[in-house]
Order: C-alpha cells, then structure tokens, then sequence
C-alpha cells in the first residue's frame, strides 16, 4: 500500500499537500477489497443520526447526517410560501442587496455575448479576471499575489467548499467563531472535518478575544475561519482587534486562515477595513483570502466568488472544481472583470443608503420591549437580541422558550421574517437584514414593537 504518511511525516509543503495524495489513483497500490468502510464523521455540534425510513431514504449518503438544510434559506422560502397564499409578509431573512447590477457592468456582459464569450473557460478563471483580482488585492489591500494565485468560483460558497474539500481529513479540526455564517459548520463537515465553536458575545461586540482563540486552537486544528464584517452580526474588526488574534495566529504554524472578506466594501462611519494578511504578512503563506462581487456589486445572481492564497493551495482548489462545475458562467466572469476594474463611485452612494437603514433599525428595535440592538459596523445586518422577551408568553398564548420560538411567532402573528439566533450558533438572538427599502424596514420595525408589546 502506496500512501501518504499523513502530516506529521509528509515532507510536502504544506504538509496536507502531498504528491502522491492528489496525482489520483495511478499514484496508490490499494487493495480496495481488503479495505473496511471508516465510520461517520461526527461534528462537534451534533451526533450522526441513524438512517431509517423508506427504501428511498436508505439509498442516500450518510453525508447527509451531517448537514443541515440552510437556515436562511428555508425562512426565505417560507416567507414567499406565504407571500403566494396572500399573507402580507415582510421578509427580512435574505442577504441580498435590493439595488440593481450597475449599468456598466450589465453591458460587459451583454458585449461578451455580442463578441461570442459564450464557451467553456479555464476552470480557474479567464486570465482577464484572474489579472484583475490580483490587481485589486494589490490595490485595496496591498498585497502581492500572481494571476496564477488566484481562483475564480460560482460564488464564495464554492471557494471555501474547494477549499475545506482539498485539504480536511477526517479529525481535522475547523475553529469557527460563533455567531458564524450557517453554510461555514455544514461544509466542514461535509468535507469530513470537525468544527470547532468558539463563542464571541454580545458583551464583547460579537468580536472574538484572542485569549478565546489561543484556548480553542489543539494539534489538530486545521483552520481558523475568520469572516469581518460578519454575516449575521454586521461586527467588523479594527486594525488592533485583528492584530491581536493574529498574534495568536503567528504561535501556532500549524493552523491556516481562511478569511471571508465578502462584505469588505461595505463599513460605515469612519472604519478602516483590514484583512488579516494586509495587518500580519507572516501569515501570507498560509491563508486563503476569499471576495466576491455579490455584495458591494449587488451581483448575488451572477454568482462569481474569488480567492488568493499559496500557489499549491490554488492548484488543489483548481483540481477539485475541475471534477465539479469546471469554469464559471463565462459571462458572469467578464461582468466581474468590469466590477473590479471599473468604476466604483456607486459603492459610496449605497454604502450612504445602507447606513441610514442601519441607524432605522437599530433605534426602532431598541424602542421594542425586551429587545436589545447593538449598532455593527458594516455588512447589511443587525443581530438583536431577544433575551428580554424568552419566558413571555406571546399573543397566540405560546410561552416564547427560545429565538427560534420568537422567530417563528412573530412571523406567525405579524408577518415579519427572521432569522433565529440558533442559527448561527449563539442566541437568543435574531437576524434581519435590511437590504430593502426604508419604507419596509419601517413597517417591519413596527410590527416587532407592537409584538413585542403583545408579549407578557
């Protein structure tokens, strides 16, 4: 049997990178036959259920033990379920922006099509685009990568799903910091990996301490996952907040970061965004940092995520999308080749916008009884907190034991869509987004206070 001693003999750099792990069978002497399955992964969140059920469902992968379906993605559902049976509802769960695709960027696209960039592309990008995320790190963030230390994907969930795929095995530990985007957990362990939660509270500004960190981070810790600003708290670290977790991150040579940098663009007030390799460059070598032009650009649809990191890290990345989707939408790619490289004067303008949501929201929740609102830095979320109002009981005489019942009432009895805390793995909060109209959030903001008043 031909295989890789595993990372703590592998001479490969880095060591989860081995030769003769990702040239592919030609590479192994396995006898299959003589090999058992290996048992379940398990998540440190929750234990594998058994399969059971029809013959339909004894089919399907025990993967699917892990998961669980999106959380944002089901209240979003629901909401338009309820839209079609006439419910006046007010749907507050989706991180989308309601602004359209600017203009300039809507006709590079068309002018694809027109020129006939209609065909298959390099499974890591068109070399245009490649080009221009390298510049745009050069020039937002200072740092220097190649065209060929870049990876174009359908969308940033591909990019980190890549990412976890071509790296975890089985143990391998994924430190998340709670509340935490909800697909970050899922892929993790769909990959075989085990995530790890460290909780950063409400006290501390949903903002992870670095004694927090240093205390989670073991021998078998793979990544850490960072994501500022956050999806769901809208918290954003400062240059001095990140140095400090940073500095933890320089003791252990062990642990890779993977920071999610989708909201970059959008920071209210005077706040300097930072990415962790731009405040620390020892960590250049072994980070993978994640953007995407679906938020500031307001192109959720196009679907076009992107990543810079180690060169052998791109190529593993490169190799598992080639199996999957191969290239992105070709047209997509060339529209994002405008957005970085075109005008960015809109993202001032809806930034503005955004900002005076934000400062709505927060004083209108603040105002509902038993609701406590921080205001974030940046995203397009709020993250309140429900504690005030779990043990009341609500209008329709259900006794509110969590922020999933809370959610789930208020949708119920005014109509208004959440998310619930739980979620995202810290409550009892909730999470709205206010990507819509003023108008809406106003109406919305009403709804909760007069529910929240109902509430005994």
């Amino acid at each position: 049997m031909k295989l890789c001693h595993g990372d703590a003999f592998c001479t490969a750099w880095p060591p989860f990178f081995c030769v003769e792990r990702l040239q592919g069978p030609a590479s192994f002497d396995i006898d299959l036959t003589a090999m058992e399955p290996d048992p379940p992964f398990r998540s440190a969140s929750r234990p594998v259920s058994k399969r059971s059920g029809p013959h339909t469902m004894a089919f399907l992968a025990d993967a699917l033990s892990r998961v669980k379906p999106s959380a944002t993605i089901a209240v979003s559902q629901k909401a338009r379920e309820l839209k079609a049976k006439g419910r006046d509802v007010i749907g507050l769960g989706a991180g989308e922006p309601d602004f359209d695709t600017p203009d300039n960027i809507k006709m590079a696209a068309i002018d694809a099509i027109n020129r006939g960039e209609t065909k298959y592309t390099p499974v890591s990008g068109i070399p245009e685009l490649r080009e221009a995320i390298a510049k745009k790190f050069k020039r937002e963030n200072n740092l220097d990568y190649t065209a060929a230390q870049t990876i174009v994907g359908t969308g940033g969930k591909q990019i980190l799903f890549n990412a976890f795929m071509a790296t975890l095995n089985p143990g391998d530990e994924v430190v998340i910091p709670a509340p935490y985007w909800v697909s970050y957990p899922e892929m993790v362990a769909l990959c075989g990996g085990t995530p790890v939660f460290v909780s950063a509270t409400q006290e501390n500004n949903f903002k992870l301490k670095a004694a927090d960190l240093e205390k989670t981070i073991t021998p078998k810790t793979k990544w850490f996952v960072f994501n500022s600003p956050s999806n769901p708290s809208g918290a954003a670290y400062s240059h001095d907040e990140l140095k400090a977790l940073t500095d933890v991150l320089m003791k252990h040579p062990h642990v890779w970061v993977l920071t999610d940098d989708m909201y970059e663009h959008l920071t209210y007030g005077d706040f300097k965004f930072a990415t962790p390799v731009e405040v620390e460059p020892g960590l250049y070598d072994r980070t993978l940092t994640m953007n995407g032009v679906s938020k500031a650009y307001a192109m959720t649809g196009w679907r076009i995520g992107y990543a810079a990191g180690p060169l052998q890290l791109i190529k593993a990345m490169d190799m598992i999308q080639g199996q999957q989707t191969s290239g992105a939408t070709s047209i997509a790619q060339w529209a994002a080749v405008e957005a970085l490289n075109g005008s960015q004067d809109f993202i001032p303008r809806n930034k503005e916008i955004f900002q005076g949501r934000r400062d709505l929201v927060v004083s209108m929740l603040n105002q509902a009884k038993g609701i406590s609102c921080p205001t974030p830095e940046g995203a397009f979320y709020v993250y309140p907190s429900c504690a005030g109002l779990i043990g009341k009981t609500a209008p329709s005489g259900k006794v509110i034991e969590t922020d999933e019942d809370f959610v789930s009432e208020l949708l119920e009895v005014e109509g208004v869509a959440v998310v619930h805390g739980s979620a995202f793995g810290l409550g009892p909060n909730f999470r709205i987004s206010y990507a819509t109209s003023e108008e809406l959030l106003e109406e919305a903001c009403r709804r909760v206070q007069r529910f929240c008043a109902a509430c005994k």
